[in-house]
């Protein structure tokens, strides 16, 4: 059994067993570092160099707890660009060992670190162990002088040379001042692209979503096969949308942790209100959504408007119930009849019981995301369509009303992913949301995408045009 409800991860020193930690990862590309010591502008200048926010930016020390990363492309050269906590940060939830934890591993991954200091502070002590501990490492290493606002700061950049790391690079991250140079002077100092570059099949994006401490940290962790991002029993530790790559049989995945969603009325403050809106920038970037449920737990209030969100957002979905070696005398078909009446939305999606902890039918939920990834990307003939339209209006046609009886004349797929189709109909105002989800069940009945969500265009069509179904 677990013990304490998603244990934290071991202490830095036991953590870091690089020999021991399996790495899989979609390509082999560079991997650039960005470290410094904390409110030097880190997150700023991984949002400046990818030309939008994935960090989150704010004044308070210890924001960015796990490691956060994003693929960059400039002049050819693809490498992922890691964002770290601030060095020598003392964390309010004592999660302190397990973050530097994470920028231990982040600095043993790198191919090139970027060193970031604030010009408008000066060197201070933290920037001299940062600077002594990357001597160590013996890593090729950029130094930045972050926050050159305006021209006058720059007077200030040879006071880093001190630092041993040679001339220090002018930015402002948040004006975007000496991107491009930093860039380029990235390009040249990263090695050559392996031959195993290109991956060969379509990377398959997972957003794993859900309530507090419901176990997706763990989970990620459990998939990726090493502690790729904090678990921890402290709720609301992660707090970044968290990229992870990952292989499994030949097959890429890519993996998005996020933060636990909680009651709006209990966002404290704005490092909650961004976490929460890239939660949901999370679901919209994703071909598949795990959408966690913690079984030890009833289904709450926020695990309701989550499910809403995902149903808005037509994006296939698996309900993964968590924690299901915590549940005893309790059968399976009964927790999915539960389940699928306080979630009514989803309830075409398919229910997985996993122990993310214990690795108990992990690889089965992954499987059955790349079913539902193959499945919202079918696109059927306008005649088998149409005869499966014929059958759902035989067994039931829609209501008429006094003035006018509801016709379709035919329908076609216009898209895939979510398989969406245009009905062209003799006045849209006569099909209601009942007979759309009427509709939706009989053609995943009847057609090869029976776990997806679909989407439905109304489009009013002249009488004389087409002869209807």
């Amino acid at each position: 059994m677990w013990g304490k409800r998603g244990a934290k991860v071991a202490a830095k020193g036991s953590l870091i067993q690089l020999t021991k930690i399996l790495f899989f990862e979609t390509m082999t590309i560079p991997v650039v570092t960005i470290v410094g010591r904390p409110n030097v502008g880190k997150s700023s200048l991984l949002n400046c160099l990818a030309k939008r926010r994935i960090s989150i930016v704010e004044p308070t020390s210890g924001v960015t707890r796990d490691r956060v990363s994003t693929d960059i492309q400039h002049k050819g050269c693809l490498f992922e660009l890691i964002d770290t906590g601030g060095m020598g940060v003392k964390d309010a939830d004592g999660l302190t060992d397990e973050i530097e934890a994470q920028i231990e591993i982040a600095l043993h991954q790198a191919d090139l670190v970027l060193f970031v200091a604030d010009i408008r502070e000066g060197i201070t002590p933290l920037d001299t162990m940062v600077a002594e501990k990357l001597r160590r490492l013996r890593k090729k290493v950029i130094l930045i002088a972050n926050k050159v606002d305006t021209p006058k700061l720059e007077y200030h950049v040879p006071d880093f040379h001190s630092l041993g790391f040679g001339d220090p690079l002018p930015i402002s991250a948040l004006e975007g001042y000496g991107r491009s140079e930093l860039l380029d002077t990235i390009v040249s100092l990263l090695p050559a692209p392996s031959p195993e570059a290109v991956s060969p099949e379509p990377l398959l994006k997972l957003a794993i979503v859900g309530k507090r401490n419901a176990g997706k940290s763990t989970l990620i962790n459990t998939l990726a096969k090493e502690d790729r991002v904090i678990v921890s029993d402290v709720p609301g530790t992660t707090r970044d949308s968290v990229d992870v790559r990952f292989e499994i049989r030949g097959k890429p995945y890519l993996a998005i942790d996020t933060a636990g969603l909680r009651k709006k009325r209990q966002v404290k403050d704005s490092i909650e209100f961004y976490s929460m809106a890239r939660a949901q920038r999370s679901i919209r970037r994703a071909d598949v959504v795990l959408f966690l449920i913690d079984a030890t737990l009833k289904v709450s209030e926020v695990d309701k408007k989550l499910g809403d969100y995902i149903v808005s957002e037509y994006k296939p979905c698996i309900i993964v119930i968590n924690k299901w070696d915590l549940v005893s005398g309790v059968e399976t078909e009964k927790f999915n009849d539960y389940i699928y009446q306080c979630l009514p939305g989803l309830s075409f999606a398919p229910i997985s019981f996993i122990s993310a902890r214990n690795n108990v039918h992990v690889m089965e939920m992954l499987g059955l995301a790349s079913e539902l990834y193959d499945q919202s990307r079918v696109r059927v003939t306008t005649s088998e369509l149409n005869q499966a339209l014929e059958e759902a209006l035989t067994l039931h046609r829609p209501t008429r009303t006094k003035a006018k009886s509801p016709k379709i004349y035919y329908t076609t797929q216009v898209s895939v992913a979510p398989p969406t189709f245009v009905l062209f109909v003799n006045d849209p105002k006569l099909f209601d949301s009942d007979y759309e989800r009427y509709l939706s069940n009989q053609l995943r009945n009847k057609l090869p995408f029976s776990e997806v969500p679909l989407k439905f265009h109304f489009r009013a069509r002249t009488k004389s045009a087409l002869n209807p179904v």
